[in-house]
């Protein structure tokens, strides 16, 4: 099929008052960014819609990477002819053709008369393209209700738009648009679900993840690298900030509350992401929970764990079920990665019975029989090596270059 143009619808956002320009630059800046591979092709912004001039390069390509932008609700093929009757009709004719149609398929025109000055109405464009249509290809059969191919026509001064397929978008807003926030990146299938869905709601995420070296490999912290690279595919680039936690990780072993370990580490895995929030200018921390999975996502857990913080605790995934969140990992090309059996500091010292129903005024006193529990985390942060992502290289966020990953 030979298409002239993209055309990209951008959803939500558009309903959004004062802060509509904003966030349509911010989109038409994210796709600037992703077509950049395809040196010929031009963008076209209008109200509500930004146009994709492919002038020869490959439509499929470029769809293939604008269905990562959040923020674009819909993309559509577009063949491209003047707004004169005979020209419609000749090109809706071709694009017919190409599609190559074997069985009977239902059938309806759609005309739209964007340029009021156009001879013809809406309705009569109906009928003066859908009839000859009808008369050539024996294939196509009426259905005004719920056609197998719907032939969508937008007459406008400066050309008419032909197309068909409406391919959905990523939806939600804009990269960024929403502000920052830090997410809990682990090595399941679950927090980078949490991630994508709060990059969908426009929020730039920077990952926090903790591995406990020598108990956790490098084939993990090598995982969690390429669950943030996926997460990195619709962001452009992702930050990710490894954190040291053996330290930490094993004071908890020792206090004789092997019940609330699970807790105490998350109660300081929070503490830490807070800090670095605040040295980076994020406002709030993503999580992965979902209420009742496990021991330490219970209500009463997720209440004590979350008095670790000030920052507000965002949980996309609270009221999922496994195999919704599932389906979305699979969907956003995470589930593959997030299965491989490298066990990561979350999966480590867990008890046989982990507490349910944490009492908190325990919890702060075993943290507070730590008295070096809080120069651990402080050295913790300072020890966070911090490294920058995007879908095929790796960057050292001190310095714009490729490095090669000393990993512990």
């Amino acid at each position: 099929m030979k298409y002239d143009m993209l055309l990209l619808r951008l959803g939500e956002l558009t309903l959004k008052g004062k802060n509509r320009g904003r966030f349509e630059r911010t989109v038409l800046a994210h796709v600037k960014s992703v077509i950049r591979p395809f040196p010929a092709a031009t963008i076209q912004k209008e109200y509500g819609r930004l146009y994709i001039v492919l002038n020869g390069e490959d439509p499929n390509a470029i769809i293939k990477v604008l269905k990562k932008v959040f923020g674009l609700y819909s993309v559509s093929p577009v063949a491209v002819c003047p707004s004169e009757l005979d020209a419609i009709i000749e090109t809706s004719r071709a694009f017919i053709k190409q599609m190559d149609l074997k069985d009977e398929t239902t059938f309806k025109v759609t005309a739209r008369r964007v340029w009021k000055a156009f001879p013809h109405s809406s309705q009569e464009m109906n009928h003066l393209v859908g009839s000859p249509l009808l008369s050539e290809f024996g294939q196509l059969k009426v259905s005004m209700r719920n056609p197998e191919l719907e032939l969508r026509i937008e007459i406008r001064e400066s050309g008419t738009y032909i197309y068909c397929e409406v391919i959905p978008g990523a939806g939600g807003f804009p990269r960024g648009s929403n502000g920052k926030a830090m997410l809990l990146l682990s090595g399941g299938i679950d927090s980078p679900v949490a991630g994508y869905s709060a990059m969908r709601r426009g929020l730039e995420v920077e990952c926090v993840h903790f591995y406990s070296y020598p108990f956790t490999s490098r084939k993990a912290k090598e995982k969690v690298m390429e669950l943030a690279k996926v997460l990195s595919g619709y962001a452009g680039k992702i930050k990710i900030h490894l954190v040291p936690f053996t330290e930490i990780q094993t004071s908890f072993t020792q206090v004789g509350q092997d019940n609330l370990i699970i807790t105490l580490m998350r109660r300081s895995m929070l503490r830490i992401a807070t800090m670095l929030a605040e040295r980076e200018g994020a406002l709030a921390i993503v999580t992965g929970d979902s209420l009742g999975q496990v021991a330490s996502q219970t209500l009463p857990s997720m209440n004590v764990i979350g008095r670790a913080t000030e920052l507000p605790l965002l949980r996309p995934l609270v009221m999922m079920d496994k195999n919704e969140i599932v389906e979305i990992a699979q969907e956003i090309g995470t589930y593959e990665l997030s299965i491989l059996p490298y066990e990561d500091c979350c999966t480590l010292f867990v008890p046989k019975s982990p507490t349910t129903n944490p009492n908190l005024h325990v919890v702060e006193r075993v943290e507070a029989s730590l008295e070096n529990l809080p120069g651990m985390l402080e050295e913790a942060v300072q020890r966070t090596e911090t490294v920058i992502l995007t879908p095929s290289s790796v960057i050292a966020a001190d310095r714009e270059e490729a490095i090669e990953e000393d990993w512990f």
